[in-house]
């Protein structure tokens, strides 16, 4: 795996895949750095080692050149955050961007438009990537979070740097810590899936079967499970096509000799409203017109328990809906556990927008060993598959 350390940067301009696809308020200040964020250190590590740096990156899905999505507006965050007063260049081809690109000189940072104001961005077109590829000596691809998009900046521009090419800091992060927990994990391995929809995560769950010791099955796909099962499970959240394919994976497990632990207890509530009227019951008991919204008190516990004896925790998925806070304790207990695990030895890597927003909101991502930062990037990898993104560096 090339990363930085094996590319001498002194007078040379690296182009680097980032993402900063941040959110923006409606002043167009940024509300969330933590994108910018992950990738300094691979920027000052370029910078420091007597290169120059060209930024590139979409923003949101625009549809031609739409200003509220401008790159400029980034620019000032960006220029704090790194310390480094950061040029910008209103488009990411032509003579402009060729003109800025050329006169940049060591140590200073050029960040080029939004790539997806050109449709051959996402077209994934070889011409516009040869475009991209001119205006430097080096590729960096550090941008985990559109790895499993096969575009022109991400996959196809690799080609033209057939001996100069990496990965960055983060992304290089990202693999090991996949990696990590799928091929060189240390036993017990507990995989925590949560979320709404088994459909949405039958392939992870059948590829990680051979890799884990506990499954822990959480939030809205756990009443597929209990309703399969025979339970009585109200107005909750359920798949009723999914209900053969919830029984097999507990087969699967079974044969497999992994341990699924589904919850035993609910919060129910009589509406999806944070006021509306809560109880506690059997998941497999509850009323009519009622809806499981978050994990019961013996179910926390049950899961505190199977994580606290876990040497390596994958957590994908809240196990309620926590955005709500009537019905946020199961996840934040969870995430508890986690960390409490993390401080005593374990691996915890969390993935998925919802666990990783969740992880946020509660102040747990601190004590987590890893965080990742590509919602989609990361299912893929769970799911068994190589990404563009990095076939395209490894090729």
């Amino acid at each position: 795996m090339k990363t930085l350390a094996d590319i001498d940067f002194s007078n040379k301009k690296a182009v680097i895949r980032v993402d900063f696809n941040v959110p923006l308020n409606d002043e167009f200040q940024v509300t969330d750095t933590t994108r910018i964020e992950a990738a300094k250190p691979t920027i000052i590590e370029i910078l420091e080692a007597g290169g120059s740096c060209i930024l590139m990156s979409h923003l949101g899905r625009p549809k031609g050149r739409q200003e509220e999505f401008s790159l400029k507006h980034i620019v000032g965050t960006a220029s704090d955050l790194l310390g480094v007063n950061v040029k910008f260049v209103d488009d990411c081809v032509g003579s402009a961007a060729e003109a800025a690109a050329a006169e940049l000189e060591p140590g200073e940072i050029l960040l080029l438009e939004n790539l997806r104001y050109h449709p051959e961005e996402t077209a994934g077109d070889e011409a516009f990537a040869k475009a991209l590829a001119s205006l430097g000596d080096v590729y960096v691809n550090d941008a985990f979070g559109t790895a499993h998009r096969a575009h022109a900046s991400t996959a196809v521009i690799a080609q033209f740097f057939p001996d100069h090419k990496c990965f960055g800091h983060l992304l290089a992060k990202e693999i090991a810590s996949v990696d990590k927990v799928l091929n060189n994990s240390e036993k017990p391995v507990t995989a925590i899936l949560g979320g709404a929809k088994v459909s949405s995560k039958i392939t992870i769950i059948e590829n990680i079967l051979d890799k884990v010791d506990h499954l822990i099955i959480g939030g809205g796909m756990t009443f597929t499970f209990i309703k399969a099962q025979g339970g009585s499970i109200g107005d909750s959240l359920v798949e009723d096509d999914k209900m053969e394919l919830a029984l097999d994976i507990l087969k699967q497990a079974e044969a497999k000799g992994v341990q699924v632990h589904l919850p035993t207890d609910v919060l129910a509530a009589d509406g999806f409203a944070n006021d509306a009227n809560t109880q506690v019951c059997p998941i497999n008991e509850i009323p009519d017109n009622w809806m499981g919204l978050d994990a019961g008190p013996d179910t926390r516990e049950a899961f505190a328990k199977v994580v606290s004896q876990s040497k390596t925790i994958l957590w994908n998925g809240p196990v309620g809906v926590f955005e709500m806070e009537s019905f946020a304790n199961g996840t934040i207990s969870l995430g508890e556990a986690i960390v409490a695990a993390t401080q005593n030895g374990a691996f915890s890597l969390v993935g998925g927008g919802d666990s990783v927003a969740a992880a946020k909101q509660f102040g747990l991502a601190e004590g987590m060993s890893y965080v990742s930062t590509g919602g989609g990037a990361m299912l893929e990898m769970l799911e068994g598959k190589t990404l563009p993104g990095v076939a395209a560096i490894l090729d």
